[in-house]
């Protein structure tokens, strides 16, 4: 498989021609597992995380299914695409268009938070494939602007954050009004229990495809975590960006107003950064993304939820000035650097408060993280301390220590205005 083509995947012209000047000329595991078979028409159950090339793994296939066959009706999709937020929807059209663009497929996407107005236009204009948030996707249901009476393949992306942000009952209500015959695709970076409870819903006889064990760190990212007192934090951000190497440096906070408050310090000493949030307008947000994408601003500070989805290439640093309280966002945190085959180093900071998220993050990985103590800002009081970290439970009722699974969140809302 790895000296294979994308010619060899069965792929007609108009998508090679595409790939070539998209400069792809090797298709990833996943994109090499998963493609001939979906060009048949099965059912697939994917374990992957972003960057592994699963946005093309499903888009080439739908794309190349869509060519023959009926052309698009008025409200009626022939392939939806749900995924959990905005970012994710914009990059997965943004990809079918540059897969699609020697096709006459039309696309659009649908999300809240903007003018529901110019997305009904666009499905009233017919489209091939739409891409879709839940909560958008049901508003427009209700109105009657689509109808999905017509779906021939249907993709669920990243269902394991989907859950968390309490999205299953919006998921559940929109695959009731799926038709029975479609080809149905179910993508999870982990499998908790309802994952895979939804997936035995959705799919089958589902092809198996996965890359990269549940909960498994990328390779090609150096890790490291650095002990300090929380009082510090800043100081040692400060001292970490004197360093020209860190060129691009995407930083996660657990709240939004500790995002908005380390990207204005960061300003106000010259260091161009952006902050990307739940309480950001959708513009606003997509003005951020272009900002660090294009080099405009060197830091983007964001919180889990709102990074969900950011696919931006030459991300030389990751950097976790709060460590999240769940384990698998660290796996997705980290994963937003060395992309592509490429190298990246994300760097942890711990204080006493963490202690404790740090030994999850660290059973769950199967991961000892280096320990860097040499800056100079190094807390011994915080190295010290015990990996259970403060009195309190970091992980409440969603972690089961015995057995190693997440339970569904009791505050979902709450996570899922991050």
């Amino acid at each position: 498989m790895n000296n294979m083509t994308f010619e060899e995947l069965g792929l007609i012209e108009p998508l090679q021609k595409a790939l070539r000047k998209e400069k792809y000329e090797t298709p990833t595991p996943i994109q090499a597992r998963s493609i001939p078979h979906l060009l048949k028409g099965l059912d697939l159950l994917g374990s992957a995380q972003t960057g592994t090339g699963k946005t093309a793994a499903f888009a080439l296939p739908i794309l190349q299914r869509l060519a023959s066959g009926h052309p698009a009706k008025k409200r009626s999709p022939r392939a939806l695409i749900l995924t959990p937020t905005r970012e994710l929807a914009n990059q997965i059209e943004t990809s079918i268009r540059k897969y699609g663009r020697y096709m006459k497929i039309f696309h659009a996407v649908v999300y809240g938070g903007v003018s529901i107005g110019p997305q009904a236009r666009a499905l009233s204009r017919g489209v091939d494939i739409l891409v879709a948030t839940p909560g958008r996707l049901l508003d427009i249901m209700r109105q009657k602007l689509v109808y999905l009476d017509r779906l021939e393949i249907f993709t669920l992306d990243e269902a394991d954050r989907m859950l968390d942000m309490g999205f299953i009952n919006d998921v559940k209500k929109i695959i009731s009004e799926l038709p029975e015959k479609r080809q149905s695709l179910f993508f999870s970076a982990t499998m908790s229990r309802n994952a895979v409870n939804l997936a035995d819903r959705l799919l089958k006889e589902p092809l198996m495809v996965k890359v990269n064990p549940t909960s498994s760190t990328a390779e090609k990212v150096e890790q490291k975590v650095l002990f300090v007192d929380s009082r510090d934090k800043e100081a040692l951000l400060f001292s970490l960006l004197e360093d020209a190497a860190i060129n691009r440096a995407l930083i996660f906070t657990r709240t939004k107003h500790r995002a908005n408050k380390i990207a204005e310090k960061l300003n106000k000493n010259r260091i161009k950064a952006e902050a990307i949030h739940g309480n950001k307008s959708q513009g606003a947000r997509m003005q951020a993304l272009r900002n660090f994408s294009d080099g405009c601003a060197r830091v983007l500070v964001a919180t889990d939820v709102a990074s969900r989805g950011i696919d931006i290439k030459d991300v030389s640093h990751v950097i976790n000035f709060e460590m999240p309280n769940e384990p698998e966002n660290y796996v997705h945190r980290i994963g937003r650097t060395a992309r592509a085959g490429a190298a990246g180093i994300a760097i942890s900071f711990c204080d006493i408060e963490d202690r404790g998220f740090l030994g999850s993050i660290e059973r769950v990985t199967k991961l000892v993280l280096p320990v860097d103590s040499t800056h100079p800002y190094h807390s011994e009081q915080v190295a010290r301390a015990p990996k259970t970290g403060s009195s309190k439970k970091p992980w409440g009722n969603r972690y089961n220590n015995k057995r190693g699974n997440f339970r569904p969140s009791q505050r979902r809302g709450r996570t899922a205005r991050a």
